[in-house]
Formats: structure tokens, sequence, C-alpha cells
């Protein structure tokens, strides 16, 4: 973990109401890995750093971050110009971890839950793996553009209202393809994990799946305990235990967004 200035590069609305953030952060991206996060300090006003996956890393220098303005500090950021420095702690937190004997991995991103999974396709592509993504939103107008994924990852696309792909949430495709898969990743809204749960306990599969949480954080590195969450092995700190779990892990009636 390091606290970092790094130069903003670009910066533009990838859909509408979510920006993409490129900045050189040499001094972090090397040691960074996928589902982690770092935190940015968004303006001299606002005394919380906000929290961001980290979305992509290229060339061993550059960070991107996916995130969509939902107050002061989003706003802010999503304001920033090329070449203005942005105070940046990271990386920080847990994040995914695969098998070396998986071989076929299913990623399935709810709306903003692409954030982090970007980065666990581009990772997981680079060591031969086989990635499918189950790629989900409200509607075509904020869907992630496909072109902004890896080359190689396998796309499959459902929306609630059948603009683009299968009609209906995420989950309504899962059952399609959740066989296929060694290992289970996911990213998204609480009712998506909890909708995950029970299918697969319909299935009675034992299949392993790592979801990212993502609760108010204070800190973001384990100091102030305000985004601690209860699972079967006591309190844990999304911000230092996390934000990745495994979902048998989660007491999923517990986690307050």
């Amino acid at each position: 973990m390091k606290q970092v200035s790094a130069t903003v590069l670009s910066n533009h609305a990838l859909m509408p109401g979510y920006h993409l953030v490129h900045v050189d952060a040499s001094d972090i991206v090397t040691t960074c890995l996928p589902g982690q996060f770092i935190t940015v300090r968004c303006g001299e006003k606002l005394p919380l750093r906000r929290p961001l996956s980290i979305h992509k890393v290229t060339n061993s220098k550059y960070l991107h971050l996916l995130f969509k303005i939902a107050g002061k500090g989003t706003l802010w950021l999503s304001q920033r110009e090329k070449d203005e420095n942005l105070d940046i702690l990271g990386p920080l937190g847990n994040g995914f971890s695969i098998k070396p004997s998986s071989r076929n991995l299913l990623l399935i991103a709810g709306g903003i839950g692409i954030a982090p999974l970007a980065f666990l396709a581009q990772q997981a592509l680079s060591k031969g793996k086989s990635v499918k993504l189950l790629l989900g939103a409200s509607t075509k107008k904020v869907l992630y553009p496909q072109k902004q994924l890896p080359g190689g990852t396998e796309t499959i696309i459902a929306t609630e209202d059948g603009s683009e792909g299968t009609k209906g949430k995420v989950t309504d495709i899962l059952s399609s393809h959740i066989d296929w898969a060694d290992q289970i990743y996911a990213c998204g809204p609480l009712a998506m994990y909890k909708e995950i749960a029970s299918q697969r306990q319909q299935r009675q599969s034992r299949k392993p799946i790592q979801v990212s949480l993502e609760v108010r954080m204070g800190c973001g590195i384990g100091a102030c305990f305000s985004c601690s969450i209860k699972t079967k092995h006591g309190m844990k700190r999304v911000c230092l235990d996390g934000p990745v779990f495994d979902l048998d892990e989660v007491i999923l009636e517990e986690v307050k967004i």
C-alpha cells in the first residue's frame, strides 16, 4: 500500500452517469491484483476518501478506474481534467483468487459490477484460462461496451428491458452456464448475490463462488470498523478482509449496503 500522486491521462463518460478515468500510477500498478481497490481524495472539502475498484491495468503503468457518479466525491472526480493529479492510496484489500487447476472461469456482472471483473478477466486470459462473462444492465443505454473488454472474453448479455441480449436479469441466464464453470466470480447488488445463492442451493452445487462486496467505508484501511459485516467465521472488515469473500462465508441477510 502506497500513497501516490497519479496523473490523469483521460477522463470521459463511458455510459450516461458512468465515467472511466485513466491515470499514470506506475508506483503501484505492478502490485495491484484483481478485486483490490484504491481510495481517492476527492477535493479538499470532503474528509473521507472514496473507494474505487481497480478496473484494469495496462503497460505495467496505467490504472483504469470505472465508477458511477453517486455523490459529491464521484462528481468531483468525474470533472478532473487531463494532467491533473489525484491523491491515491492503494492497492487495498484482498482480491479474487484463481486455482491453478481451474480452466473455465464464469464471471457475473450486474451493472457497475463489471468494474473489478474486467481486471480479473484480463489476468485470467493472460494465464490461458477460458473466460465467460454474463453481463447485465437495466437497459442497453447503460450497458458496458464490449469493446472495452479484454480480447478473448466470451460475453453473454441480459438487459431487464430486453433492449440488448436476453430480456431479464443477469441471474436469469446463469443456469445455462453454471455447469461449464470450474470457478465462479460475481460483482453486483446484494439482491443478485441472494439469487445466485438460491440457485446454487437448488442445484446442490458446491462450485466455489467468490463475490465482491460493496458497503459504506470510512477509512478504507481497517482502522474504523465501519464496514464490518457478519460472516460464518465472525465479524470481518470488508476493506481489510475483503472486499472479496467466498459466497458461503457471508451471511447475506446481515449485510447492510
